[in-house]
Parts: C-alpha cells; sequence; structure tokens
C-alpha cells in the first residue's frame, strides 16, 4: 500500500507521464505471450512461432504464415483491461503524453488512447504488396487461405514488424522524443530483453522511472519504484484529477 501512496504521488506531481509497455499490458485482457510456453505450439505447428513471424518464412511459406496469424495474432473480440482504460484516463486529464507500446492489438486505441507509438505495427493496419490498398483486419482474417487485394488481386501483407525487419523510422523518432522529454517513465508488462525496442528507455532523463512487470528485469536496480505484479491491478489503484 505505501508504494502504491508512493506511485500516486508520483503521478499528481507529473505532467508529463509517458508510458512504455509490452506483452505484458494485454496478458490481462485474455491475449497470450508466445514466448511462454504454450502447448498449442507443439501440437497443431511444425515451426516455432519466431520462425513462422519472420520476414523469410512470410515470403517462402505464405499460407503457412497466415494459418498462424490468423488463429493466434488476430484476437479481434479482445476488449481494453484495466490498464489500457487507466491510460486512457491519464491521456485525457493531461498527465500522459504518449503510450510506446511493443503489441500489434491495438487495445490502447480501442481503450481510447490516442498519441500511440506501435513499434511493432498493428494487426488493424493490413497492405497490398502491389498497390499499396489497405485492409482491415476483418478482411485479413475472413479470407481464404492467403488474403489477395480486391482491386489487384496482389499479396496482402500486415503491417506488423516481423523478425529480420527493421522498426519505422518515424515512429522510432516519435518514441525517442517522447521518452526524451517525459519527466515520468511507467515501463510495464515487459521484460526489457526485445530490441531495438528495449533501448529506447535509455533516452529518459526525466525523475521518475517507475516499472511494473511480474518477473524481475534487467532494470529494476534503476528503477525508482519497482512493482512485481500485474500491470491493471497496479495501475488501476490510481486515482486521476481531470484537469
Amino acid at each position: 500500500m505505501e508504494k502504491i501512496k508512493e506511485f500516486q504521488s508520483i503521478i499528481d506531481n507529473s505532467d508529463n507521464i509517458v508510458f512504455f509497455g509490452g506483452a505484458g499490458v494485454s496478458t490481462e485482457s485474455g491475449i497470450p505471450d508466445f514466448r511462454s510456453v504454450d502447448g498449442l505450439y507443439n501440437q497443431k505447428y511444425d515451426y516455432p512461432p519466431e520462425q513462422i513471424l519472420s520476414h523469410t518464412f512470410f515470403v517462402r511459406n505464405t499460407k503457412e504464415f497466415y494459418r498462424f496469424y490468423k488463429d493466434k495474432m488476430l484476437a479481434l473480440d479482445i476488449m481494453p483491461n484495466a490498464a489500457h482504460k487507466k491510460l486512457a484516463e491519464l491521456e485525457k486529464a493531461g498527465k500522459l503524453k504518449a503510450v510506446v507500446t511493443q503489441n500489434i492489438d491495438g487495445l490502447h486505441q480501442k481503450a481510447g488512447s490516442r498519441v500511440v507509438y506501435e513499434l511493432h505495427g498493428t494487426v488493424h493496419r493490413n497492405y497490398c504488396t502491389s498497390c499499396g490498398k489497405i485492409f482491415d483486419a476483418f478482411y485479413v482474417k475472413n479470407s481464404d487461405d492467403i488474403p489477395e487485394c480486391d482491386s489487384c488481386g496482389g499479396l496482402i501483407k500486415p503491417d506488423v514488424v516481423l523478425y529480420e525487419e527493421g522498426l519505422n523510422d518515424d515512429t522510432v523518432r516519435g518514441a525517442v522524443n517522447a521518452i526524451a522529454n517525459a519527466d515520468t517513465l511507467i515501463v510495464a508488462g515487459t521484460s526489457l530483453t526485445v530490441y531495438p525496442a528495449a533501448g529506447l528507455i535509455q533516452y529518459f532523463r526525466g525523475e521518475n522511472l517507475v516499472l511494473i512487470n511480474r518477473d524481475p528485469t534487467p532494470v529494476d536496480a534503476k528503477a525508482d519504484l519497482v512493482f512485481h505484479d500485474k500491470v491493471g491491478e497496479v495501475l488501476s489503484q490510481l486515482t486521476v484529477d481531470n484537469v
């Protein structure tokens, strides 16, 4: 309880908060962290997730890529949890200036957050590799084996960053700028082991670094406040005064 009081005091005295989150933010909504042990992978797929979700695999084995992608990555009926909602509330109150996320599920926007830097892209934006036409996630989900453009017949690719692909430069610049100007950085639901995304927190020069993660991370010792707990359970205890 004392740590929550300290966290509340940090929030109350900050006016440029940035949130940096990973898969642990969405697990409370029911989206699995595919790095965790999941027997389904061994039962249903002949390749590990990291291989399936690579650029090479997408190009060479597109049908199998989409079989996994539609089954495991397109949880379109999932709703935001307490963490997503509290962050949107903090933004509306003028406290939170940006969300930087490694997730591709779009739940921050669904909860009402407006300034969201999606480092690894989003399942909700898909494009034709031939003509560039944009499609939503439902078009991909409801397509036959491999989604094709309804205008030119070209192959549709999710606008997500696959293994072997680089992050979007504009997204990275926006995230770095937000983190560099923050007075408080909340890092949550991430092991801080996936690079280059995890390296972005080195740009933080503000007053308060708060870490929320179920397991210890390499940055725990540098944080001003550490919670080894679920993200939603911690954030939901905060109160927000609308300004």
